[in-house]
């Protein structure tokens, strides 16, 4: 498992160097998005209570997100991860999830992305899987929730 920094917004994410930048995971609930780069939704099933302009979302790429059968067995049971991540790599090997892989990979080259997730436990996320995958493990940052937001999800 890779070192995860937590801090806020700014304090983990704006004050990267380029040479440091990395791909980022965000809750759509607790950023407004305005310096997260290129922002892309990686949860199959839209956020409660999100509108498209406050996601501010570049992509949602649900061809990317866990499928449906493994996301309802994993239930966000973190005694599952380990099996879920192997099973969730596995996944994202075949068509179309590969493609969407390898797209994300091109724009990271170029932008800074931001994975955002609607998930509470962004440590035991796909969102993590896919960025451990995109990055080959590299040190990743995670940004923490802005003060007095916290959504049911």
């Amino acid at each position: 498992m890779t070192d995860v920094v937590v801090g806020s917004h700014l304090s983990c994410c704006a004050a990267m160097s380029s040479s440091q930048r990395s791909i980022d995971i965000c809750r759509v609930y607790d950023l407004d998005g305005s310096d997260d780069g290129y922002r892309v939704l990686v949860d199959r099933l839209w956020p409660r209570g999100i509108t498209k302009g406050q996601a501010a979302l570049d992509e949602w790429a649900k061809d990317i997100a866990p499928g449906s059968e493994l996301r309802q067995w994993y239930g966000h049971d973190p005694a599952r991860f380990e099996q879920f991540a192997r099973r969730y790599r596995q996944e994202l090997k075949r068509t179309p999830a590969r493609e969407a892989v390898a797209r994300l990979r091109r724009v990271a080259g170029t932008h800074r992305v931001t994975l955002v997730t609607a998930t509470r436990d962004v440590e035991h996320s796909g969102a993590t899987v896919l960025r451990d995958v995109l990055t080959g493990g590299a040190r990743q940052h995670v940004c923490s929730p802005v003060q007095g937001k916290d959504h049911a999800t």
